[in-house]
């Protein structure tokens, strides 16, 4: 299984950070050129999916997609049913390189295995697949974005640039929102813990440079601002959260915000 990582030619420190990660965990990668929105201004020219109306991507978030793109080609073109994609600011946990160097835990049924966690609440289904040393997948049920770590099926990679070839998502939205049609239809799987998260969680050495862009284009176009709701527009909002509550009890699923396994080995 390859393992993909997506690093800019102007951004040689993420390059050595992601360099000791893998040596830390005892497993190669191979580094893909990310595609630099700086050289080519006329990204944010190109068709986008009708959910940015209010919000076109930026050049950055098109760029993202087209790196991860570069990625989905590789996968698609490989011999290996699965491939793994990163970006260039993650960290890794001490326990990564034994699923990375390995796919045989890896469900047959899987389309996708989400490897990160962005520590924000999400839902999986209550079935637990034991995979071993200490960790377990689920079905991924509800929206967990991030696109900073993931396995990926050479079909499903043939599947996402066949999604993208004419216009462009937002790359996690595409993957891990369950509310797009094209992603209801996937077998996303959700790894617990996970093995990765991004180092602004972490360590805060590599801030995210297209997590700072995107909320800079939300406090511009006034989506940032939150408004107070009227009383009756929260009653009922807070009556349909309980009733989607007992719905996906009843369909054994729950909320979870996803740890992260130990960086460090144990002593």
């Amino acid at each position: 299984m390859k393992r993909l990582v997506i690093n800019l030619d102007r951004s040689p420190e993420r390059l050595a950070h992601m360099t000791a990660e893998f040596a830390r965990i005892g497993v190669a990668f191979e580094r893909v050129a990310a595609i630099d929105a700086r050289e080519h201004p006329d990204l944010v020219l190109q068709p986008q999916h009708a959910m940015h109306a209010i919000r076109p991507l930026s050049g950055s978030e098109i760029a993202c997609l087209h790196s991860h793109r570069t990625c989905w080609t590789i996968i698609a073109q490989d011999e290996a049913p699965y491939g793994a994609v990163f970006e260039d600011d993650m960290v890794l946990s001490a326990k990564a390189g034994a699923l990375l160097a390995d796919t045989s835990w890896i469900p047959a049924d899987a389309d996708v295995v989400k490897l990160e966690t962005f520590f924000a609440k999400t839902m999986i289904q209550r079935r637990r697949i034991s995979v071993g040393r200490g960790f377990s997948i689920f079905r991924l049920r509800k929206s967990h974005v991030g696109a900073g770590g993931y396995l990926l099926s050479r079909q499903m990679a043939r599947h996402l640039l066949d999604a993208t070839a004419q216009v462009n998502v937002a790359v996690d939205e595409l993957i891990f929102d369950l509310a797009l049609p094209r992603s209801a239809r996937k077998t996303i799987y959700q790894l617990v813990p996970a093995v990765c998260a991004q180092d602004q969680f972490v360590g805060d050495r590599l801030p995210s440079l297209l997590e700072q862009e995107r909320e800079a284009a939300r406090v511009a176009s006034g989506l940032a601002v939150k408004r107070r709701k009227p009383t009756a527009q929260r009653i009922t909002k807070e009556a349909g959260r309980i009733l989607r509550w007992i719905i996906d009890f009843c369909r054994f699923r729950q909320h979870i915000v996803v740890p992260l396994d130990r960086i460090e080995a144990n002593d």
